[in-house]
């Protein structure tokens, strides 16, 4: 349960990279916009007192900054590594500016969101457990869901047989973004504080959680358990490192080592299969010939 409740924020993060590398994409801003959410949230809840207007302010802010993305990457086609780069820094220079580089302390009741129990259940656990039965449904049983492994897999051929691919890809920055902004709140209530230089290289997490899950860094492939599955490989492993005392830079060399072998054993294990469909192909042609 403790590790539960430690990944929270890096399973929903986990989730919406998912979404988007699953239709061919990625957001490498979501720790950026994590912050601005955050501190914005918070701000908004000292002002005002509503935990529910906070919440809401978070979400707004977080598919704000990723309508800003969808629109560069599915109007003006600028690769998603590019744009999502430029609202990193938009966003932190954001974040930093409003708070003046300083944390917003004496957050009140806000971090119950973060930290509060329902019976033996921690809040943002069962706030996980709530987004993760969505996302699973929304994959599994929508035709959005379906959209995205089409998109992912062959764009021209999902448009071509009359799926919108820029309605696609903006559903899925939007949705990423309000899991970023949910995502945010949690951060911010369980650190006690407003930290405009928080979350920091967190789109990692979500990347390594979803690439270890099973997710297809060349699109159409993904599953939410998967990824669930990958979070849980990277939080354990971290809490191992830490029990050991690994040096926390070391940390970061292991978790940049498990991306790219992750991805290169993606890759590897695509090229395999394209090259026994082809020599199978190739059989059949021989066979056909010979009969003829």
């Amino acid at each position: 349960m403790n590790i539960a409740r430690q990944l929270c924020v890096g399973i929903l993060i986990a989730y919406g990279e998912m979404i988007l590398i699953v239709s061919g994409f990625l957001d490498l801003s979501v720790g950026s916009v994590l912050a601005l959410a955050g501190v914005l949230s918070v701000a908004c809840y000292k002002a005002t007192g509503s935990m529910a207007l906070a919440i809401l302010v978070a979400l707004l802010v977080g598919m704000a900054c990723n309508l800003f993305n969808g629109i560069f990457v599915a109007q003006f086609e600028v690769p998603a590594f590019i744009a999502t780069l430029g609202m990193q820094q938009i966003a932190r220079g954001i974040a930093l500016y409003f708070t003046g580089g300083a944390n917003i302390l004496q957050i009140g009741k806000y971090v119950n969101i973060g930290q509060g129990m329902i019976g033996f259940m921690p809040v943002p656990v069962i706030i996980v457990i709530v987004i993760t039965i969505a996302v699973w449904y929304m994959f599994n049983h929508t035709s959005y869901g379906r959209s995205l492994y089409a998109i992912g897999g062959n764009r021209k051929a999902a448009e071509a047989s009359g799926i919108n691919g820029k309605l696609v890809i903006y559903k899925s920055y939007l949705i990423n973004g309000m899991l970023a902004g949910l995502a945010g709140v949690i951060f911010m209530a369980r650190n006690n504080s407003g930290l405009p230089n928080g979350a920091v290289g967190y789109e990692m997490t979500g990347l390594t959680a979803a690439i270890v899950g099973g997710t297809s860094f060349s699109g159409g492939v993904g599953t939410v358990m998967g990824t669930v599955a990958g979070a849980f490989i990277i939080g354990i492993l971290e809490n191992i490192m830490n029990l050991l005392g690994v040096n926390s830079y070391i940390q970061n060399i292991i978790e940049g080592a498990i991306i790219v072998i992750a991805v290169a054993f993606d890759i590897m294990s695509k090229s395999r299969k394209t090259s026994k469909m082809i020599m199978a192909v190739d059989d059949t042609k021989k066979e056909n010939s010979s009969a003829k």
